[in-house]
């Protein structure tokens, strides 16, 4: 993969040398999924972040990757619900543990949505 992965950087690379708008280039599909990804969540406004490749991240950046705030994380770290380690002084989380606290997140916010959805309809408030 890693060798597909380089001529796809540089494949990119060389198309946005030239100018214009627009660019032409032939990708993987790996990359071209990925890529379709960024656009589509850019697209439908949620935030896009691009890691360092790290494999640990400090509280105010997995409030970046959750979509919450710095002092959000924290509490989810004093509750064992997000797990960390110290390295010093300093509180680290794995990227795997982000990841996997958003996938256990997703379905108990989607019943939430749906549920504050019914709320509206039953009360009249929306059009």
């Amino acid at each position: 993969m890693g060798t597909v992965t380089t001529r796809d950087s540089q494949a990119l690379r060389r198309a946005l040398e030239g100018d214009g708008d627009e660019v032409s280039v032939s990708l993987s599909r790996a990359a071209a999924e990925m890529a379709a990804r960024v656009v589509d969540a850019e697209v439908s406004g949620r935030r896009v972040v691009i890691s360092h490749g790290l494999d640990e991240v400090s509280p105010a950046e997995a409030g970046a990757l959750l979509g919450m705030s710095r002092p959000q994380v924290r509490r989810l770290m004093d509750r064992n619900e997000l797990p960390f380690r110290m390295v010093g002084s300093h509180h680290r989380i794995a990227v795997a543990d982000v990841e996997a606290f958003l996938a256990a997140e997703r379905p108990r916010r989607r019943a939430a949505l749906a549920r504050f959805s019914a709320l509206e309809d039953e009360f009249g408030l929306t059009e």
